[in-house]
């Protein structure tokens, strides 16, 4: 026996025992340590010792067709896990989603990441996305979770499906349908998508049309998609609130600011491969988690969540942090004055976001909280609210603890009445924007602070 054949054998052996040392689901999920593996190994070892390897671990063949693939996984869209409600019963959701970058391989992440209880998908598919809901002909996908058609996510978890092959422009649009089946108890949702989810009865996973569907605002376990991508694409992610989340833009439109990033970027010259990851939840904050009598839930605050919606994103580089306002209103809003903050306080769980994100080699950049005087929510803005929005916003301007800024509050404030928003970016309610205000937002952003990754911000 040749030492080369003897390295193969051993090579299909170890990494076989590794695999099925787990469990099905575990298994599952240590699919990109294997893929890494035979990734690493595929320069050694030859076609046919690959094949062995796939029949011995019962890989999906999207997960084995990547083994002499070259680039990484990117985040090219994302909506963080919030809450939870009573899963449909045996009923599909579809969900449409636009993707910031595109590519050929693409793999979906469904997060159960807010039930004490078990999940079971009975069946997901992906496509490209046609109009209302539809999809469009021959692009549909079956995905499969370590080469099976259903899983059931273990409480308080998520999963990644296996890498499926499915060419997407950058900004195009996907169709994700999930079958839940009858007696699925709760699910976990994002309450407030901005897009339109189709819910129609039965196992229509496979349809082109919704046809008869109920149509829902919420977002159910879609919780990521990534893109397999050129080694120099990286990802930027939008940590937010509502202002972020999109609330006051056009549903369906995707005329968020983080959208109009992506626009941006997308037709920038020089910048590199960028995805962009929204994770914005309305009524969100820096410091405090849901109130208790919210008008339905905020969320985990942003220091509990950045591990989950932030550092673990795939390709992660860039971090965009908009948020604050809450903070500022929502004690006043909600009655919860023993959550009144301070300035201070803000800086200091500002600065540990930016410890902890430089610690992953994570560029953070700092936006300004925007202007709320005219809010029409009752006793949101405060005179002292005020003053230490000025506060957080010069400290953010001038600390130079952020990598970079952008100042959106100057790019949408009334120039004559800096603390109100200019009436024509304003939806309405004086503390959201509506599209013109969030395309404003986004012109305001240097994209110049995307263009190179200095890994000298891994300073731990």
């Amino acid at each position: 026996m040749t030492q080369s054949h003897s390295i193969t054998s051993l090579t299909v052996a170890f990494v076989a025992k590794l695999y099925r040392g787990t469990n099905s689901s575990i298994g599952m999920l240590h699919s990109t340590l294997i893929l890494r593996i035979m990734s690493s190994v595929a320069t050694t070892i030859r076609g046919a010792a690959i094949a062995t390897l796939v029949a011995a671990l019962g890989l999906s063949p999207g997960t084995a067709a990547l083994a002499n693939r070259d680039g990484r996984w990117v985040s090219s869209w994302a909506d963080p896990a919030v809450s939870t409600v009573q899963a449909p019963s045996n009923q599909t959701v579809r969900e449409i989603e636009r993707i910031s970058l595109g590519g050929n391989w693409l793999r979906v992440r469904f997060s159960n990441e807010f039930n004490p209880a078990a999940t079971v998908v009975g069946e997901a598919h992906i496509a490209l996305a046609g109009l209302a809901g539809s999809t469009v002909p021959y692009s549909d996908r079956q995905l499969t979770f370590g080469g099976q058609s259903s899983i059931t996510i273990p409480p308080n978890a998520a999963v990644y499906s296996d890498p499926v092959r499915l060419a997407v422009p950058t900004l195009g649009s996907v169709a994700v349908s999930l079958f839940l089946p009858a007696n699925a108890g709760m699910v976990t949702i994002h309450p407030a998508g901005i897009d339109t989810a189709y819910i129609t009865n039965g196992n229509t996973t496979a349809y082109s049309s919704p046809g008869g569907a109920v149509k829902s605002g919420m977002r159910y376990m879609l919780s990521e998609i990534q893109v397999l991508a050129d080694e120099d694409a990286l990802a930027i992610v939008t940590l937010g609130d509502s202002i972020t989340e999109g609330v006051g833009s056009t549903t369906d439109d995707s005329h968020r600011w983080p959208d109009f990033l992506a626009d941006r970027l997308a037709a920038a010259h020089g910048i590199g491969p960028r995805g962009v990851s929204n994770a914005g939840i309305g009524g969100n904050r820096v410091l405090n988690d849901n109130p208790p009598n919210p008008f339905f839930s905020f969320g985990e605050g942003a220091l509990a969540r950045l591990d989950r919606d932030v550092l673990a994103q795939a390709g992660v580089k860039y971090l965009v942090i908009l948020e604050g306002a809450n903070d500022l209103g929502l004690p006043g809003l909600v009655h919860v004055p023993q959550q009144t903050i301070t300035a201070d306080q803000l800086i200091v769980a500002y600065r540990q976001i930016v410890a902890r994100a430089h610690a992953h080699g994570i560029k953070v950049i700092g936006g300004t909280i925007t202007p709320f005087a005219g809010a029409t929510q009752p006793n949101y803005w405060t005179p002292a609210g005020e003053a230490i929005r000025e506060a957080v916003n010069k400290f953010i301007l001038k600390s130079g603890e952020f990598d970079g800024t952008i100042d959106f509050a100057a790019a949408i404030a009334d120039p004559k009445k800096p603390t109100f928003m200019a009436t024509q970016f304003s939806s309405g309610d004086g503390l959201h924007p509506n599209d013109a205000g969030y395309e404003a937002m986004a012109t305001a952003i240097d994209l110049r602070l995307f263009k190179d990754f200095d890994r000298s911000v891994d300073r731990g």
